[in-house]
């Protein structure tokens, strides 16, 4: 007997997303090696945590949490991090004194607009070198279909 199609579909799906996942692992490694973020010193996590905090700030550590999807521990943990670097520092919040609203130094500006630099410049290298120009255009359309599933909004959490 054939398996049920909708047990196909869903198998291939499960094997094209773990391929997308090892995918995007190799090439976040491969950014942060090309853009000197293990020299800086920081994880990911806390490099997601300051791009928002130069991008979005002053900003409470509850935005921070939504913008980052994680838990407010680990903001917490990484901003503990941020500031003993010196490169985030908190004030009370003038509309409600019991928040915290955290601010970049300039010199964290300085340090993310090298590292997204960095890994930019790698990635046109990457794309001039590697990408032939009659594929530029699926280029654009995977960056299209990437930017959807990451708004997907699967009325769900984890797992």
């Amino acid at each position: 007997m054939n398996a049920n199609p909708g047990q196909q579909q869903s198998a291939v799906s499960a094997e094209t997303a773990q391929r997308l996942q090892d995918a995007m692992k190799r090439l976040r490694a491969r950014l942060r090696s090309e853009s000197g973020q293990h020299a800086v010193g920081l994880t990911a996590t806390q490099l997601g945590v300051l791009v928002s905090v130069v991008r979005e700030g002053p900003v409470t550590a509850a935005r921070l949490a939504a913008l980052e999807h994680v838990s407010a521990q680990a903001i917490a943990q990484s901003l503990a991090v941020l500031k003993a670097a010196g490169l985030v520092h908190g004030e009370p919040d003038p509309k409600d004194g019991r928040k915290k609203l955290m601010s970049a130094d300039p010199s964290a500006a300085e340090l993310i607009d090298r590292l997204l630099n960095g890994r930019s410049s790698f990635l046109a290298r990457a794309i001039d070198e590697v990408v032939a120009p009659e594929e530029r255009e699926d280029v654009e359309e995977a960056i299209e279909l990437l930017e959807r599933l990451a708004d997907a909004d699967l009325g769900g959490g984890a797992i």
